[in-house]
C-alpha cells in the first residue's frame, strides 16, 4: 500500500483527496491535516509513503512544512506541493525546499492517482506548466548558473554523468543501461552524488543539473 498523508487548509479539498486516492487498491490516506504545523506532526507519526502539501495555509505555510521533516529525517517522505499556485517562485521555492513535485489541483483524478504512485516511487512529478516555468527560471540567472556549477565541479566524471540522469528525470535503471553499468551501481553513484551537492533528494540534484547546464532545457 502508499500510505498517503494530506495537508490542506480546506476540510473540502482534503475529503475529495481521501475520496479520489481511496478509491484505487493500492493507495490509503492515512491522516489528513489543515495547517503546516499539524502537518508536520502527522508526518513524524505515521511515516507515509507520499505527502500531498499544499502551500498556503494559516500558521506555518507549505514551504516551511516541507523543510522541517527533510531538515529532522535522515529519510523524509516525498513531497508533492498540490497547489492552485504555480507561479515561478512557488514551483522554486518549493523543490529547493525539498518537494519531489509540483501538481495543480486541477489534474485530473485519474492522473492523481498515477502520479502518487510515481511519487512514492521516488521519481519527480511535475505538471506540464510547472515543468515548463522550472526550466525557464532555472537557466535564466547568470549567478545561480555559476554556483550551481561550482557545486558540480565537485563531482567526478561519472558522478556527473549520474547527475545528467538525474536532470532528465531518469529512473536508476535506465541511467544504469545508458552507463553500462549494474542498477546497484548506480544507486551508489546517486547517493555519493546527492551528499556531495548536498541534495535532499533526486530532485533538487535534477535542479541543480539544470542551473548548472549540463542538461539541455
Amino acid at each position: 500500500m502508499v500510505r498517503v498523508v494530506v495537508v490542506d487548509d480546506e476540510a473540502m479539498v482534503c475529503g475529495f483527496l481521501r475520496t479520489i486516492l481511496g478509491s484505487a487498491d493500492d493507495i490509503e490516506v492515512v491522516a489528513e491535516a489543515h495547517d503546516g504545523a499539524a502537518g508536520v506532526e502527522a508526518v513524524l507519526r505515521h511515516r507515509p509513503d507520499v505527502v500531498l502539501m499544499d502551500l498556503r495555509m494559516p500558521g506555518m505555510d507549505g514551504i516551511t512544512a516541507i523543510e522541517r521533516p527533510a531538515r529532522r529525517e535522515a529519510q523524509p517522505p516525498p513531497v508533492v506541493v498540490l497547489t492552485t499556485f504555480d507561479a515561478d517562485q512557488y514551483v522554486l521555492r518549493a523543490l529547493r525546499a525539498g518537494a519531489t513535485g509540483f501538481l495543480v489541483k486541477s489534474t485530473p483524478p485519474e492522473e492523481l492517482i498515477g502520479l502518487v504512485r510515481v511519487a512514492a516511487e521516488g521519481h519527480t512529478v511535475l505538471s506540464p506548466a510547472a515543468a515548463r516555468r522550472l526550466i525557464a527560471a532555472s537557466t535564466d540567472g547568470l549567478s545561480a548558473r555559476g554556483h550551481a556549477r561550482e557545486r558540480v565541479a565537485l563531482l567526478t566524471e561519472r558522478e556527473t554523468e549520474v547527475l545528467a540522469g538525474l536532470g532528465e528525470g531518469l529512473s536508476n535503471a535506465r541511467i544504469a543501461a545508458r552507463l553500462h553499468l549494474s542498477e546497484a551501481t548506480v544507486k551508489g553513484y546517486v547517493s555519493r552524488t546527492l551528499d556531495k551537492l548536498d541534495c535532499a533528494n533526486r530532485t533538487q540534484a535534477g535542479l541543480l543539473a539544470h542551473e548548472a547546464g549540463i542538461v539541455a532545457a
